[in-house]
């Protein structure tokens, strides 16, 4: 089962998300929180697979419970509810470790399918905040010099799973392009990650971007 925490300061929404996700017959909702103190408090408490956040709530923000969880938590997969023009709320999110964005209009079926794709600890991005987050990315233009001061050490094999992530390929489709299993695969992205000091795999693909490996 995927264990998953709710947390919105609207009782509401709340109760709309747990009635959702309560259909599919592979996820639980173990806990609720009505603001980030109950969330991180959660999190340390039960084994939360998927932590949906509100990015807005009263006393400790989704942004800042979000990073707390990935401290206290690191197991946890955050997924941030956000509304529809609030990308640079999302980009201080994705800088302090969350893995997935949601619009808090999401349809049954996709927030489903997202908890299922989070929980497998890919990334899970909705179309209007990734075209966002690309004009952003676009508009202040990649540190190509950092980004590949960051990738420069990294192995041939480290280097082709990132190249191959930055495409947006999953740990399963990089094994099969790459005659590689998905535990190796994934002990490549954790150690691309612990080397290149980035947090989750949405900047990895970012980093993957800047430094030119999408064109080798």
């Amino acid at each position: 089962m995927i264990r998953v925490l709710i947390a919105d300061d609207e009782t509401l929404m709340r109760a709309g998300i747990r009635l959702i996700l309560e259909n599919a017959d592979d996820i639980e909702v173990v806990a609720e929180a009505a603001d980030g103190h109950e969330a991180v408090a959660a999190c340390r408490g039960q084994d939360i697979d998927v932590a949906l956040l509100d990015i807005q709530m009263p006393g400790k923000d989704g942004i800042a419970a979000a990073e707390d969880i990935a401290h206290a938590s690191p197991r946890t997969h955050v997924v941030m509810l956000t509304a529809f023009g609030e990308e640079q709320s999302v980009t201080r999110a994705l800088r302090v470790g969350a893995t997935g964005f949601l619009l808090k209009d999401t349809g049954p079926v996709e927030l489903i399918r997202s908890v299922r794709v989070a929980a497998g600890g890919d990334p899970v991005l909705a179309p209007r905040i990734t075209r966002g987050l690309l004009e952003r990315h676009v508009l202040s233009g990649p540190d190509t010099d950092a980004a590949q001061r960051r990738t420069e050490h990294l192995t041939t094999a480290e280097r082709d799973v990132l190249r191959l992530l930055g495409t947006g390929l999953s740990n399963t489709e990089i094994a099969d392009r790459l005659h590689l299993s998905a535990s190796t695969v994934k002990a490549h992205i954790s150690r691309i990650l612990t080397r290149t000091g980035r947090t989750n795999r949405v900047q990895l693909a970012v980093l993957a971007h800047d430094a030119g490996l999408l064109a080798d």
